[in-house]
C-alpha cells in the first residue's frame, strides 16, 4: 500500500495503471482484482477507484502514476495474458487510445463476442489512425472499459467523467475526437460478467450528448454513432418508457446534426434514420418487429424435410416404445455421444466379465462413430436404430443425462455415474452462477434425474453434494469411480508400455498439462506459454498437453507439437492412459486432479486466476488451502516448481496424503465390480474397498 493505492509490484515508473471500480460485492471485487495481479508482469500498477462515482473515477485517475490507464468495472475481469497483449500493443504503436476487444456473458449465461472484432483486427494490421480515418472506431465511444488511455493526452483534451448516468461520454469521445493515433488490441482481453442494460438514469444520456457536442469541432463524426448507440438503449428499455426516449433521440438528431454525416449504409439504417428524423415511432416500431429477415425458400424446405424425418422418427419410437422390454439389452453412453470412454466404459468391461449374457450397445454421434473400438455393437444416435434401442433396453448407463426426448420405461434402469468429483458448483448450485447457470433449464435437470435409479459417488466428499445438487429418489452407490479402476491396478509393465506407445523415452520426466474449461471465457485462452515452459524445462522433460473436450485443437498447440516443443495429445483416446504415462500432472480447477491422485505422482496446481473463478464459477472448498501438492500461482513458479524438485519434496507428499485420504479412499481397482454387482446382480452386500495407499 502506498498513497492509499495498492500497488502491483515493485515499478517507480508504471507504464499502465489499472483502475480497479469498487463495489459492494467483496468477493467479485477480489476477481477483478486478481484478475489483474495474477498476471506476472511489470510495469503495471492497480489503482481501486472508491466506489465509482464521476468523483472516484476523476481521483483514480489523477492519482494513477502509469502513462496509461485501463477502467475495470465492477464484476468485469480481465483474461489471463491480456496486460502482456496491452503492453505490446502499446509499446508497438504508441497510442493515444488503444480500443480493446471484449467478451461478454448475457442474461443466458452465453459468452459473446464484442461486436468490434474485425474492426480492430483490420486497425492492429493497418497501425494508427484517426477517428475522421476510421470513423467505425466511433461506434466504440460509448464505453471506458474498452479503452486504454494515455493520461497526458485526456488532460490536454479536458476530457473528465461527468456525475449521473452515462458519465463515460465526456472522457471517451473526447479522447478519440482529439486523438492523433488510434490503435487496436485484438485478441479478447476484457471479459463483461454484468448483463447490458440502459442504466440507472438512461435518460441522463441526452445531457451527456449535449455537453459532448457542443465541445466538438466535428460534430458530423459524433451524430451517426450517437443515433446508434441511442437506439441500442432504447432496445433495452421496458416498452412503456421507449415512446418517451424514442422522441428525445429525434430531438437531439435534429439539433444537432449538421448535413455533412455520411448516409447510413444500408437500406434498413437508411431507413431508421428517416423514422428518427420525423420522430416516427410507430413506424419504427414495425420496422424493428420485422428485423429478422424471413429464411430462404431452400432453408424453408430443408426445414420442413426436418421436420417430417423427426416426426417419423417420433411415431416410430412411440410405436417400438409399446413392445417389450428386453431384459437382457443395456445401452451405454458418455459425454453426449462422443464414444467409448470413462465411467461407462469401464463399467461395461467389467460387465462382459461378471454378466456376459447382456448385450451391451454403445451410442455415438456419427462424427465419433468411426473411432469406435473393434468388437464394440454401437449404433448411431438419431437414426431409427437408435430409437429402436432405447426403446426397448433395459439397462442405461450414461456419465451424462439422455436427451429430454427420451422415455424412461416402466422396468428400466438408469446408472448415472457421473464424470468427475466435484470441486466446481454443479447441479442446483449452478442456480446463483454468473455464467453457467443462467442458461440452465433447471426444471428440465430434476426430469432428468428423476429418470436415475442409481447415481455412482467417487466419495464421501461427493455423496452429499450429489444428492443436494441433483435431488431425486435414486440409490447413491458410494463405492469409487469405475473409470479410476485401470488407475489403481495398473502394473509397471502397462505403465512401461503406455509411455513407450507415446514415444517417451527412458529417463525423460513427462508433464500432462490438463487446464480445465473456462464457461466465462469466448474460448479457449492459454494460461501459460507451453512453448516457453517446455524449452525452460529442457529436454529432460516432455510436455503433454491436453485441453478440455470442449475446444477445438488449438492452432499454437499444433505449431509447438509440429515443430517438436511439446505434445499435443487432445486427441489420445484415453486420459486414463495418459495418466498412466505421467510423472507428474499440472492443472488448474479440472476433476482430473482427483483420478491423478489415484496414482500417488506428484501433482502442481497452476492457478492464475483462482479467485475469479471462484467467483464466477462457485467452488465447494478451498484449493488454495487444500492443494494435493505444489500451488503456482504464475509461469515462473510453475517452472520452479517442476525444475526443482518441489512438486515431488516433502511438502508436496504431505499434501498429497491429505487431498488421497479425503479424495481416493474407495479407488481400490474394484469400483466397476461393485456397481455391476449392484446393478445387475442385486447384490446388496457389496466388496468393501481395500485401504488404499502406495503408489502406481
Amino acid at each position: 500500500m502506498r498513497g492509499g493505492w495498492c500497488r502491483a509490484g515493485e515499478v517507480v515508473s508504471p507504464r499502465l495503471s489499472v483502475i480497479v471500480v469498487g463495489h459492494d460485492d467483496a468477493e467479485l471485487l477480489e476477481a477483478s482484482t486478481a484478475s489483474v495481479l495474477s498476471q506476472d508482469v511489470a510495469g503495471v500498477e492497480l489503482v481501486r477507484a472508491g466506489s465509482g462515482s464521476a468523483a472516484d473515477r476523476t481521483a483514480a485517475l489523477d492519482a494513477a502514476l502509469g502513462d496509461y490507464a485501463w477502467f475495470l468495472e465492477p464484476f468485469d475481469v480481465l483474461l489471463p495474458g491480456s496486460l502482456d497483449h496491452v503492453l505490446a500493443r502499446l509499446d508497438a504503436t504508441a497510442p493515444d487510445v488503444l480500443v480493446v476487444h471484449h467478451a461478454s456473458i448475457d442474461a443466458a449465461g452465453r459468452v459473446h463476442e464484442g461486436p468490434h472484432r474485425r474492426l480492430l483486427r483490420r486497425l492492429a494490421d493497418d497501425g494508427v489512425h484517426t477517428l475522421k480515418e476510421r470513423p467505425g472506431l466511433a461506434d466504440t465511444a460509448p464505453r471506458s472499459w474498452n479503452k486504454v488511455l494515455r493520461v497526458e493526452h485526456l488532460r490536454a483534451a479536458g476530457a473528465r467523467f461527468s456525475a449521473g448516468g452515462h458519465g463515460e461520454l465526456t472522457l471517451t469521445w473526447p479522447a478519440l475526437l482529439a486523438a492523433e493515433r488510434i490503435a487496436a488490441a485484438p485478441a479478447t482481453c476484457y471479459v463483461r460478467t454484468r448483463p447490458a442494460g440502459a442504466g440507472d438514469a438512461p435518460f441522463d444520456v441526452f445531457a451527456r450528448y449535449d455537453a459532448v457536442l457542443a465541445a466538438a469541432t466535428d460534430a458530423a463524426l459524433v451524430v451517426p454513432a450517437m443515433q446508434r448507440h441511442l437506439l441500442e438503449l432504447l432496445r433495452r428499455l421496458p416498452e412503456a418508457r421507449r415512446r418517451e426516449f424514442f422522441h428525445a433521440i429525434s430531438e437531439i438528431v435534429r439539433r444537432h446534426r449538421t448535413g455533412a454525416e455520411p448516409p447510413p449504409a444500408g437500406r434498413r439504417a437508411r431507413v431508421r434514420a428517416r423514422l428518427v428524423a420525423r420522430d416516427a415511432y410507430a413506424a419504427f416500431r414495425l420496422l424493428e418487429a420485422a428485423r429478422r429477415r424471413p429464411p430462404s425458400p431452400r432453408r424453408v424446405r430443408k426445414r420442413a424435410q426436418a421436420r417430417a424425418r423427426r416426426r417419423g422418427l417420433e411415431r416410430h419410437y412411440r410405436a417400438r416404445l409399446r413392445e417389450q422390454l428386453d431384459p437382457q439389452l443395456a445401452v451405454y453412453a458418455a459425454y453426449w455421444y462422443r464414444g467409448y470412454a470413462c465411467n461407462p466404459r469401464a463399467i461395461y468391461e467389467k460387465a462382459r466379465e461378471l454378466v456376459p449374457e447382456i448385450r451391451a450397445v454403445w451410442v455415438v454421434s456419427q462424427a465419433n462413430a468411426g473411432e469406435m473400438p473393434a468388437g464394440v455393437d454401437h449404433v448411431v444416435s438419431g437414426t431409427r436404430e437408435y430409437f429402436d434401442l432405447i426403446a426397448r433396453a433395459k439397462y442405461f448407463v450414461n456419465n451424462v443425462n439422455f436427451p429430454d426426448h427420451f422415455v424412461k420405461r416402466e422396468g428400466t434402469v438408469h446408472v448415472q455415474t457421473h464424470h468427475g468429483t466435484p470441486l466446481k458448483h454443479m447441479g442446483l448450485d449452478l442456480r446463483a452462477s454468473r455464467g453457467s447457470g443462467r442458461r440452465m433449464d433447471f426444471d428440465a435437470l430434476l426430469r432428468r434425474v428423476s429418470r436415475w435409479d442409481y447415481s455412482v459417488s467417487a466419495n464421501p466428499h461427493t455423496t452429499p453434494i450429489w444428492e443436494r445438487v441433483y435431488p431425486g429418489e435414486y440409490e447413491t452407490l458410494e463405492v469409487g469411480y469405475p473409470r479410476n479402476d485401470v488407475l489403481a491396478n495398473a502394473t509397471d509393465e502397462d505403465v512401461r508400455r503406455v509411455r513407450a506407445e507415446l514415444a517417451i523415452e527412458p529417463g525423460q520426466t513427462a508433464v500432462l498439462y490438463a487446464p480445465t474449461h473456462r464457461e466465462y471465457q469466448p474460448g479457449y485462452v492459454p494460461l501459460v506459454d507451453l512453448g516457453r515452459v517446455a524449452d525452460a524445462l529442457g529436454a529432460g522433460h516432455v510436455l503433454l498437453a491436453r485441453l478440455h473436450y470442449f475446444y477445438d485443437a488449438d492452432p499454437l498447440l499444433r505449431d509447438l507439437h509440429r515443430a517438436g516443443r511439446i505434445r499435443d495429445v487432445a486427441q489420445y483416446p484415453s486420459v486414463e492412459r495418459l495418466c498412466l504415462a505421467a510423472d507428474v500432472l499440472v492443472t488448474d480447477y479440472s476433476s482430473l486432479m482427483f483420478d491423478y491422485a489415484v496414482l500417488d505422482r506428484p501433482i502442481v496446481i497452476h492457478a492464475p486466476d483462482w479467485e475469479v473463478y471462484r467467483a464466477l464459477r462457485g467452488v465447494y472448498f478451498d484449493l488454495m488451502r487444500e492443494p494435493p501438492g505444489v500451488v503456482a500461482r504464475t509461469e515462473t513458479a510453475l517452472v520452479e516448481a517442476l525444475a526443482s524438485g518441489a512438486a515431488a519434496g516433502a511438502d508436496a507428499s504431505r499434501a498429497r496424503a491429505a487431498f488421497r485420504a479425503r479424495f481416493c479412499s474407495l479407488e481400490d481397482g474394484r469400483a466397476a465390480e461393485r456397481v455391476v454387482r449392484r446393478v445387475w446382480l442385486g447384490e446388496r452386500r457389496l466388496p468393501a474397498p481395500a485401504q488404499v495407499s502406495g503408489a502406481r
